[in-house]
């Protein structure tokens, strides 16, 4: 069992790096989507992934189509402000599969017909949309696959470390 998060036509490098660092911290696999609205040789994408990017697995795809063409028949959540079903309603428990969350690009988020066509796929997040126009892509992404870490037991990763100068000892 794997989980990825996919960034569909990223435009903020800071925020890819974030996500990036996350992935090599959570052992998730990053896809992202072209066309990239940055070059991955920017350097506030390098900044915001520190000196994490040769502990990410990252998959490039020409187009939506590509990599729903790798996704087959693996479980795949598209995560909207506009969704009906809330994140944390979902069970991913299922270790033999690999679980995929699509985010959309910062300012106009997933292909309107494409979410349309996968609603029953659609997840949110609750928030108080009075307030804000959405959450940052960053933030929504750790939300998404720490809830999903969470339900598989937080498998292949660290609960408890030991440190030479632990701040608690």
């Amino acid at each position: 069992m794997t989980n990825h998060i996919a960034l569909f036509e990223p435009l903020i490098p800071a925020n890819t790096g974030n996500i990036a660092r996350t992935c090599a911290g959570t052992n998730t696999t990053l896809h992202l989507i072209e066309p990239l609205g940055f070059s991955t040789d920017d350097k506030y994408l390098k900044r915001a992934g520190l000196d994490y990017w040769n502990d990410v697995t990252i998959r490039h795809h020409k187009n939506l189509s590509a990599f729903l063409e790798e996704v087959g028949e693996s479980p795949l959540y598209l995560i909207s402000k506009f969704a009906d079903q809330v994140y944390s309603d979902v069970d991913y428990t299922d270790t033999e599969k690999d679980y995929y969350f699509l985010f959309g690009k910062e300012t106009t988020g997933l292909p309107e017909e494409f979410m349309k066509e996968n609603r029953e796929k659609c997840l949110r997040i609750p928030m108080d949309d009075t307030h804000v126009r959405s959450l940052n892509l960053s933030n929504t992404a750790n939300i998404i696959i720490y809830e999903a870490l969470r339900q598989q037991n937080f498998a292949g990763l660290e609960k408890v470390h030991t440190y030479e100068n632990d701040k608690l000892k």
